[in-house]
């Protein structure tokens, strides 16, 4: 088998994206899997075409990687892939959109509002941040409704913090979300599926030494402690991978996916998003779970694209 891995491209998750791609691009080999990683440029299309991979593996965050525009093209080439495909893509990458499926298959998730850029400029800002802050209640999360690795997420203790929190993660993208801050423990549960079924991994406990699960704290060793499975009772830990599963199947995610949660301090598990190109560097989450099954990367990898394979 001959598999291509996208890596690199042009994203604010440039460094990560690169990270992973030599990540997988290693475990492949050791398992034997002829592999070769190239940069989304002007020359991908062609040689896409001219080399025509037996599996394409796309580590590439933000848009290029997850809108679902790359896995349009992937489909329209008839080249085989690893992941979600377009339609899917496109639901899990806007982040209000996953919410209203996650709430319509019976999960909770932090109530929430989506803003537009175009909203501060039509209405008065100041009058849509003082609502929003009064029914929303401090403290908020303000994040890029499309956009990863906590980047451009700010949490607002109060309405003097409100306004620059909009600015930054506006730099991210024209939509934001402002979502309910939900306090307990941020739990991520990986679902894979090998064609047999989307399958559970063990939920991950994230535990940032700094309180704060940001960019830094996501990929730099040491920032962060990781317990797997996470430190809550039985019955949470099922009800996690039940909800995980939900949505996995609600967005018609394909092969591998990450899913975010909060548990509060009542054992309540809080969805907040989906993501269908997890992390795969030294610190990422859907590793550790597969590691934590007993089951080694190379062949966990390879058996993912082998399951694009024969999808």
């Amino acid at each position: 088998m001959r598999v291509l891995i996208l890596a690199g491209g042009i994203s604010h998750e440039r460094d990560v994206s690169l990270k992973s791609g030599r990540r997988v691009a290693d475990a492949l080999a050791e398992a034997g899997v002829e592999v070769e990683i190239k940069e989304p440029d002007n020359e991908l299309i062609g040689h896409l075409i001219a080399t025509r991979p037996d599996v394409v593996w796309s580590t590439l965050h933000g848009a290029v990687g997850e809108d679902g525009s790359l896995q349009d093209l992937m489909h329209l080439a008839q080249i085989k892939f690893v992941g979600s495909e377009a339609d899917a893509a496109r639901l899990a990458w806007n982040k209000p959109t996953a919410k209203t499926f996650a709430e319509r298959q019976g999960l909770q998730t932090p109530k929430s509002i989506a803003l537009p850029r175009s909203t501060f400029r039509e209405l008065n800002a100041e009058s849509v941040l003082a609502m929003v802050g009064t029914e929303l209640g401090f403290p908020l999360i303000v994040k890029p409704a499309k956009s990863g690795s906590a980047q451009g997420v700010t949490k607002v203790e109060s309405a003097a913090g409100f306004s620059k929190a909009m600015i930054d993660a506006f730099a991210y993208d024209d939509l934001v979300m402002v979502e309910r801050f939900i306090a307990g423990t941020e739990v991520s549960v990986s679902v894979v599926d090998l064609c047999a079924g989307p399958v559970a991994l063990p939920p991950v406990e994230i535990a940032p030494e700094s309180g704060s699960f940001g960019y830094s704290e996501r990929y730099t060793p040491g920032e962060t402690n990781y317990f797997v499975p996470a430190r809550v009772s039985r019955e949470t830990l099922d009800q996690l991978a039940s909800d995980a599963l939900k949505i996995f199947s609600a967005l018609r995610l394909r092969h591998l996916s990450r899913i975010d949660f909060i548990v509060d301090e009542m054992g309540n598990c809080w969805f907040l998003e989906a993501n269908v190109t997890p992390g795969m560097t030294e610190t990422s989450l859907l590793p550790q779970a597969i590691l934590a099954e007993g089951e080694t990367l190379p062949n966990a990898y390879a058996a993912l694209a082998n399951a694009a394979f024969r999808s």
